[in-house]
């Protein structure tokens, strides 16, 4: 049965339409993207477990850790190997997650959690959000921008199901417990019973992307597609990169920390959201807000939306106007977006949404289409392997944006008393931070033609 996860029983037979891997791309991604909905449960962690908001806040943290170390360490074997299988390894952890997770809850250990859902789960992640890409990217060499963004788009609206869902799992396994009650927490058995019917329904839904993923055959291209097109392209190669001589470019490097600041800066809204509408629009003497908690809710659901399309609009428009051009876009058009923010920001409650939404929907699309930003520079040798490489620059910006943000936040005041001023230096912060990341991308240059793989033959036998 395992030999049936194998690279070589994967091959797509003649015939076979390239439009039905984005479906189990999205199987995968979908899941996983669950990891945005964990706030859903953080009061009901708290109260279970008798701990600090911190202290449940930490199991995000480490999931987040875990995807980028992952996918670094995990990213050659994921090409070694083929989708199916690396798949089949993210359903496994990911589901154990969950399993080892509902433990740590029935038994009221944290530390298991933290194993649990942060540790297996984290792992799950990584090799799951790797898998199914670089498998896109060759299925579409055409439009590399509009598969990866099929793809990484059920990442950010994986949290638009599990949401929802999981509010309405607590309500059916406990009666007690409200949905639309932002204060109601769910019983120890609830949260039981969330974590096995999770963990259980992702890994079904997951096994269907396994089962239906397949890699083109050698040699295959899209039909009218002639790849000599792509080298009038600039920064465009059609050479090939390994992933170990990757990492020793300055291009790799200067793509690091062009997603880390383009990451940091978007993280850092969408970690401090619901507070921080409510906290711009709060009178001056920091009372009471004009936007309830429940609209404030909302616009954090409205902020998922314009993540999810921001992952599949930009990154296809990335196709037409080309990577660097499109960064150029997120951290410039950005910085300017970020410094009207904390300007003018808090005149009109219209305005504060659109200039978030905006911003959030760069940061969607930044994670969308540095793959196809990794495959324009490096080739689709080891492009999997190279991108796993590269998200540690998403773990590092996952700990830097809170930190930034939360740092002058807790310097201004208390939270419920802030007002908009006080969201002032960390915005303008933030302005810095894509400036470094846009002088960044502006020094991108075709890789030199010593890290190229020397002869296609060693290539086939690397990846054998």
């Amino acid at each position: 049965m395992l030999s049936a996860l194998d690279r070589s029983r994967s091959v797509a037979p003649p015939g076979f339409s390239r439009w039905l891997i984005p479906p189990a791309a999205l199987a995968v991604h979908l899941s996983i993207g669950q990891v945005y909905a964990t706030s859903v449960y953080k009061n009901s962690f708290i109260s279970h477990f008798d701990s600090s908001a911190t202290s449940v806040g930490v199991i995000f943290s480490i999931a987040i850790v875990m995807l980028g170390l992952s996918a670094a360490v995990g990213g050659t074997w994921v090409e070694r190997n083929g989708p199916r299988k690396a798949m089949f390894v993210s359903a496994c952890f990911w589901a154990a997650g969950f399993l080892v997770a509902a433990l740590g809850i029935s038994t009221k250990q944290l530390w298991l959690v933290y194993l649990g859902y942060g540790v297996l789960g984290g792992i799950g992640l990584g090799i799951g959000y790797i898998s199914p890409v670089s498998t896109l990217i060759k299925w579409f060499p055409d439009r590399p921008g509009l598969a990866t963004g099929l793809a990484i788009m059920g990442f950010g609206g994986g949290a638009l199901i599990a949401s929802p869902l999981s509010r309405q799992l607590l309500s059916a396994y406990d009666s007690g417990y409200d949905p639309n009650v932002a204060t109601s927490v769910a019983s120890g058995g609830a949260l039981v019973a969330l974590f096995l019917t999770l963990g259980i329904g992702y890994f079904v839904l997951m096994m269907f992307g396994v089962l239906n993923i397949r890699v083109p055959a050698d040699g295959w291209v899209p039909e009218g597609f002639d790849p000599a097109t792509i080298k009038a392209k600039p920064l465009v190669t059609t050479a090939s990169v390994s992933a170990a001589n990757a990492i020793r470019t300055p291009q790799f490097w200067l793509l690091w920390v062009v997603l880390f600041c383009n990451v940091t800066a978007g993280i850092g809204i969408l970690e401090q959201a619901s507070p921080m509408i409510q906290d711009f629009f709060r009178d001056g003497t920091g009372g009471k807000s004009a936007v309830a908690v429940g609209a404030a809710a909302g616009f954090v659901g409205l902020l998922s939306l314009f993540n999810m399309a921001g992952r599949f609009a930009w990154s296809s428009t990335s196709d037409i106007i080309g990577r660097k051009r499109i960064y150029m876009v997120y951290l410039g058009v950005g910085m300017i977006l970020y410094a009207l923010l904390a300007s003018v920001g808090h005149s009109a409650v219209a305005l504060f949404v659109l200039l978030a939404g905006v911003i959030l929907s760069f940061y969607g699309g930044g994670f969308a289409t540095i793959p196809a930003y990794l495959r324009d520079m490096f080739g689709t040798f080891q492009v999997g392997a190279i991108h796993g490489r590269l998200l540690t620059a998403w773990s590092a910006a996952g700990v830097a944006g809170p930190l930034i943000v939360n740092g002058f936040l807790d310097s201004q005041g208390k939270p419920g008393t802030l007002t908009a001023s006080a969201y002032q230096p960390a915005l303008f912060t933030m302005v810095g931070v894509l400036a470094v990341g846009f002088v960044a991308n502006l020094l991108v240059k075709p890789v030199a033609e010593r890290f190229h793989e020397a002869k296609p033959a060693e290539q086939k036998e690397a990846v054998a």
